[in-house]
C-alpha cells in the first residue's frame, strides 16, 4: 500500500470539481480512475468522503489513499479457458461477466487477474499494468476470443498488425431484425460520450472523431431477431455496439445502446468475439482460433418464435 497523498486546495482552483482536481494532480488516473478511487471511499476532503462531483473550497485538504493503475494480484486457482498456448502468446475464452481488467488495485475476478496467476511473465508486458499481456479487451458483458502475449517483443509485433487491421476479428451478435440486410457495411465516424461512459457517433466536423468501419452479413433469421457475423479489424471502443444501434439493430439485451433486456440473458448481451487470427511472419508465427456461440446465446436464438 503506497503512502497517502495530499494537495491543499488554492484560490484558484476554488469551485473545481473533486474529479478534475484529481486528474490534474495525478494526470495517469484519468476520470474513470478518479470516479471509481472515489467510489471506494479512497479520497477524502478534510478528512470526510467526497464524491466526485464535490465543489473544492480555497484551504481545503484533498487525500488520496489509494492506487489506480497497477497490476491486479495474480489469482493462481481462477478458471481460465485457454482456447490457444504457445511460447510467445495465448489465447483464452473470456466469459460473459468478467471484466478483462479490473478498475481498481484491489479488485479479483478479474481475467488480467487469471492471466498473470497462470502466466507471470506477462506482468511486464502489455500497455499498461492493470492490463498485462493483453492486447486488446471485451467489454464485461461480452464473450469470447482474448489474444494476450507473454513477451514484449510479441506483443509489440502483434499490436502493430492490430493497428494496420492485419490482424483478424470477427464477432457474433444477435440484433433485432428490423429490416437488416443480408449483408452491408457501416461507416460511421465515433467518439466519446463525454460524461456517460458511453459512445456515440460523431456529428460532422467534430474535433477527436475516429473514422471507423464495421461490415456485417446476416447468418441467419429467427422470429424478431437475427444473428449476424460481423467483423471490425481495429475496433474502436463499443463500435460493433454503436455502429449496429445506429442503423437501428441494437443488440439483444444490450441496455446501454438501445437494445431490449432479455430474461434468458441476465449479466449479459447478444455479442461474442468468435474468431481472431493472424497470418504470421518472421516475428510471430501464424494462429488461428475459434469460439462458437455460447450456450446460453444458442438456446435464446433457437428459442426464438414470432412475437416473442
Amino acid at each position: 500500500m503506497t503512502a497517502p497523498r495530499s494537495w491543499l486546495v488554492s484560490d484558484e482552483a476554488a469551485g473545481e470539481r473533486l474529479d478534475k482536481f484529481l486528474t490534474q494532480h495525478c494526470p495517469e488516473l484519468g476520470r474513470q480512475g478518479a470516479r471509481w478511487l472515489s467510489e471506494q471511499g479512497l479520497v477524502t476532503v478534510d478528512g470526510r468522503r467526497a464524491p466526485k462531483a464535490r465543489r473544492l473550497q480555497p484551504g481545503e485538504v484533498v487525500e488520496l489513499r489509494g492506487q489506480w493503475g497497477q497490476a491486479p494480484p495474480p489469482e493462481p486457482d481462477a478458471p481460465l479457458e485457454v482456447v490457444l498456448e504457445r511460447a510467445d502468446l495465448v489465447i483464452v475464452d473470456k466469459p460473459a461477466g468478467q471484466p478483462t481488467a479490473p478498475l481498481g488495485t484491489l479488485e479479483s475476478g478479474s481475467l488480467a487477474g487469471a492471466l498473470l496467476g497462470r502466466y507471470p511473465e506477462m506482468l511486464s508486458v502489455g500497455y499498461r499494468a492493470r492490463e498485462p499481456g493483453l492486447l486488446h479487451r471485451l467489454d464485461t458483458p461480452t464473450s469470447g476470443l482474448v489474444i494476450a502475449a507473454r513477451s514484449a517483443p510479441v506483443f509489440e509485433a502483434l499490436r502493430q498488425a492490430l493497428s494496420l487491421e492485419r490482424l483478424h476479428k470477427r464477432y457474433l451478435a444477435i440484433v433485432g431484425d428490423k429490416a437488416v440486410p443480408d449483408a452491408g457495411v457501416i461507416e460511421r465516424p465515433l467518439l466519446p460520450d463525454a460524461g456517460s461512459g458511453r459512445v456515440r457517433v460523431a456529428e460532422p466536423g467534430e474535433a477527436d472523431a475516429r473514422q471507423r468501419v464495421t461490415r456485417f452479413r446476416t447468418l441467419e433469421r429467427r422470429g424478431p431477431w437475427a444473428l449476424l457475423e460481423v467483423t471490425a479489424p481495429r475496433a474502436y471502443r463499443h463500435q460493433v455496439r454503436v455502429h449496429l444501434a445506429s442503423e437501428g439493430w441494437p443488440i439483444a439485451g444490450d441496455l446501454d445502446y438501445g437494445g431490449s433486456g432479455v430474461a434468458a440473458l441476465p449479466g449479459r448481451h447478444a455479442l461474442h468475439a468468435s474468431h481472431v487470427s493472424w497470418a504470421g511472419d518472421e516475428q510471430v508465427a501464424a494462429f488461428s482460433a475459434d469460439s462458437p456461440l455460447p450456450a446460453e446465446l444458442r438456446a435464446f436464438f433457437e428459442t426464438c418464435t414470432l412475437g416473442s
